[in-house]
């Protein structure tokens, strides 16, 4: 079984950080919509969603993936690059704390679950601005007990490592070359996104199948191609709050 956990839009996202994109005008009505409907393909797919309630003073709560890393054996509450990101780390504390031993990033390092990749007992975390070398080297220390190694990874014009790379199957990454090197990922099958698509890499792999968004249509063929099974989702409205598919949710293995 594996356990999706969300927390609903706060009404607040229109202030949400952003980096990369221009700040457009969010309709909140439909950015919930939207996400019921992600929440709906996640239990379609056989996950047990636990709906979390909205936090209206924190824009970008919507994002649980980014304060925490959920291992079989421990999780790991990071402490995100963003300041006004921070309190969301208490707000997600006791309810993780039902399924796992809990560790935490600390002070002055800074780590945000975005940035980290974990493709069987290898962590790959990208060296963004949200996530610091000394919040990477915690995460070594932390998970070395139970067997993982940490790969720093360097990224090009992207928010987040899984801006720019994802696990789509087993043994098959999307990417997006021009913003992280595939060098790093020798060993797997590469399938790259429609040149014309850059923001396609994000693809959110469950035990059922894979969950994608369908504003990345080329892209999208491209995955149907390769034989994974595909449930487009419309998450536009998040989108433009520079997130993503596999932000959207907190994935455990009960």
């Amino acid at each position: 079984m594996q356990i999706a956990i969300t927390r609903q839009v706060s009404l607040a996202i229109a202030a949400c950080e952003l980096t990369y994109l221009e700040r457009m005008e969010i309709d909140y009505a439909l950015a919930c919509r939207q996400h019921q409907q992600y929440c709906d393909a996640l239990a379609g797919m056989g996950c047990q969603v636990l709906s979390l309630p909205p936090l209206a003073d924190l824009p970008d709560s919507v994002f649980v993936e980014d304060v925490t890393l959920a291992l079989d054996e421990a999780a790991i509450l990071t402490r995100p690059g963003a300041a006004s990101r921070r309190p969301e780390v208490e707000h997600i504390r006791p309810v993780l704390a039902e399924y796992r031993t809990l560790l935490s990033i600390q002070a002055p390092g800074t780590l945000e679950g975005g940035d980290i990749l974990r493709l069987g007992k290898i962590l790959y975390v990208g060296l963004s601005g949200r996530s610091s070398p000394d919040g990477i080297a915690q995460l070594a220390g932390l998970t070395a007990p139970f067997g993982y190694t940490v790969q720093g990874v360097p990224l090009t014009g992207c928010l987040h490592l899984k801006s720019a790379v994802t696990q789509a199957a087993p043994d098959l990454l999307l990417i997006n070359p021009g913003w992280v090197s595939p060098a790093y990922f020798e060993g797997f099958r590469l399938l790259e996104v429609d040149p014309a698509e850059p923001h396609a890499a994000n693809v959110l792999l469950l035990d059922g199948g894979a969950v994608y968004p369908s504003s990345f249509p080329r892209t999208l063929l491209r995955l149907e191609q390769s034989g994974i099974p595909v449930t487009p989702v419309d998450v536009s409205e998040i989108q433009k709050a520079e997130g993503a598919v596999t932000c959207c949710s907190l994935i455990l293995k009960s």
